[in-house]
């Protein structure tokens, strides 16, 4: 048989997270020159913007061993395939071309659209809209009920990042992901009866997006930055001029863990050029207080500092108890 007999498929796949319709050049090309276009799925949404481009779309559920025979005589069959493709069709392709007793046609998997970076959220988004609504757990939980989950997880990424665990890490920032998201969509059930304005996950990203876009001139804008300190003078003057302080303790949360809220007050103070001697006291937690400034004025995380200290306070107990 000649190599013109047998014809040609084309699998075309299109990212659900992509709007109907979108697809690339090349996809449309190959819809136009097709002999047959075919679609299992009767609510595929690429359907009506394809009608609506004068492709005709024929509703069919082929097998391996048929759709081999549609393309008989050189003819060119477009199937439309979900995103991730008809994995049980190309598994019947793959057998019958590996059998060597069917002449096969050309097979061309034709991507009509790609996910651009960030698409995946749009899922996350999708899974968190559908959890809320039907998990009796999840459609009960407030602001306040997870408070305390946020500040676990945040901790459970540090960990990891003090580990250098890249598994864990990936896995970790999905978990504090998850807590935006989850906070997000309980923000959309706001009642402004109550004096709680919705907003979306979607507010949420365009808030940090100006924000980042204001704070970073020297990229979005005409200002120049040679050096990190540089661009650290740049955010400090935007953030003063956006928070307005009357104070340079305002915006720092004192429900912080100490050694890191002493940090904190001392850089902050640093910073203004303020002459403000440490409180007279006695007992630990002035010792403490004392130890987290001169950490801060030496550039030293004085919470990291600790941390691995208890590590290491760890391990010397297990080697104790022989545990390994």
């Amino acid at each position: 048989m000649n190599a013109e007999d047998v014809g040609r498929i084309v699998l075309l796949t299109a990212s659900h997270r992509v709007a109907p319709g979108l697809l690339s050049w090349p996809a449309w090309q190959a819809l136009h020159a097709a002999d047959r276009v075919l679609c299992a799925e009767p609510d595929n949404p690429q359907l009506p913007y394809l009608r609506e481009a004068g492709v005709a779309v024929e509703h069919a559920v082929l097998d391996a061993q048929e759709l081999v025979d549609a393309c008989a005589g050189g003819r060119t069959v477009v199937l439309l395939t979900g995103g991730e493709g008809n994995r049980p069709l190309t598994d019947g392709l793959a057998r019958l071309a590996g059998s060597g007793r069917v002449d096969m046609p050309d097979l061309e998997l034709l991507p009509g659209s790609y996910d651009l970076p960030g698409a995946r959220l749009l899922d996350l988004v999708q899974v968190m809209d559908r959890i809320r609504r039907e998990c009796p757990w999840t459609s009960q939980k407030t602001h306040e009920g997870l408070a305390k989950y946020a500040v676990e997880e945040a901790y459970e990424l540090v960990e990891a990042i003090e580990d250098g665990d890249r598994e864990e890490l990936r896995e970790e920032l999905g978990d504090v992901l998850l807590q935006v998201v989850f906070h997000a969509r309980i923000a959309e059930e706001g009642r402004p009866e109550d004096g709680e304005e919705p907003f979306s996950v979607d507010d949420v990203a365009a808030t940090i997006v100006e924000k980042l876009i204001h704070r970073h001139p020297h990229v979005f804008g005409d200002e120049t930055a040679e050096t990190a300190e540089d661009v650290r003078e740049h955010w400090l003057r935007t953030k003063a001029v956006e928070k307005r302080r009357a104070s340079v303790t305002d915006g720092v949360p004192v429900g912080q863990p100490g050694l890191a809220l002493g940090a904190k007050l001392a850089s902050r103070v640093r910073t203004a050029g303020l002459d403000v001697p440490l409180p007279a006291g006695e007992g630990v937690g002035y010792e403490l207080l004392a130890l987290a400034v001169r950490a801060e004025r030496d550039g030293v995380d004085p919470e990291a500092a600790l941390r691995a200290a208890g590590r290491a306070y760890r391990d010397a107990i297990r080697a104790v108890e022989g545990v390994g």
